[in-house]
């Protein structure tokens, strides 16, 4: 964790990305702007030299790239995650233009934040997306919004720097009002989750739209490590009958 310089504490995060070519150009657009934390997640080629030849010297950037098996994986430690995506027809998350979630994002930077982008073809599942507080766009001409990888990344990297430059104010760091991590608020998801179906609430089999719908619940919700604490240690308690 980096407090003095937040940039280093923003994590560039690509999806399932098919062509090599297109970590090059992110890892080239993320130096260009002062970023450094570049995390893929089941990347179709990488290493590659495709990749090398696009990153046009920002190669330590690529070398000390992680790889990982899942966007929750690649999310980890982060209080804040946002979604690059045009997923209006889904349940809506909090939705903001790449500006504003660049500001929200350099606010929330004292500790770990992540930019989540998805596959060049179809873009992140409602799934990936669900990870993320807030889903994110480039306002791009309406009758042409397909947006090359590489660009976005380089679109969200620049509003970065600009918000930094600015010197957007931090927000409180008081240790007791800590934000909750995402596996922090997973976690409760899961706990959530399991005593819904215990109860018969919840039926894994037929899960319809109420998966989608708590998620949305909880990043809105933007709960601090001490709420999840309190409602996970109130779940407990429901897990065998209270002892006299």
């Amino acid at each position: 964790m980096n407090n003095t310089d937040p940039l280093k504490n923003i994590r560039i995060v690509l999806a399932r990305p098919s062509h090599p070519g297109n970590i090059g150009a992110a890892a080239r657009a993320m130096k260009n702007m002062g970023l450094s934390d570049l995390r893929l997640v089941q990347p179709r080629h990488f290493p590659h030299p495709d990749a090398v030849v696009r990153a046009a010297g920002a190669d330590d950037v690529l070398d000390a790239a992680r790889v990982v098996d899942s966007v929750a994986a690649a999310l980890e430690g982060c209080v804040l995650a946002v979604a690059s995506t045009a997923r209006h027809r889904e349940l809506r998350h909090e939705s903001m233009d790449a500006r504003s979630a660049a500001h929200a994002a350099l606010a929330a930077a004292a500790q770990p934040v992540a930019i989540l982008f998805g596959n060049e073809t179809s873009g992140l599942t409602a799934d990936e997306a669900a990870h993320c507080r807030i889903w994110a766009q480039v306002p791009t001409a309406p009758d042409f919004k397909s947006l090359n990888l590489g660009a976005a990344v380089q679109v969200f990297a620049y509003e970065l720097r600009m918000a930094c430059l600015a010197g957007v104010p931090a927000l409180p760091t008081d240790p007791e009002f800590a934000p909750a991590t995402l596996e922090q608020v997973e976690q409760l998801y899961v706990h959530l989750e399991e005593r819904m179906t215990i109860s018969g609430f919840y039926n894994p089999a037929n899960p319809g739209r109420l998966e989608l719908r708590l998620r949305r619940l909880l990043a809105r919700a933007r709960l601090e490590a001490e709420e999840v604490n309190i409602l996970r240690g109130f779940l407990k308690t429901l897990e065998q009958p209270k002892r006299r």
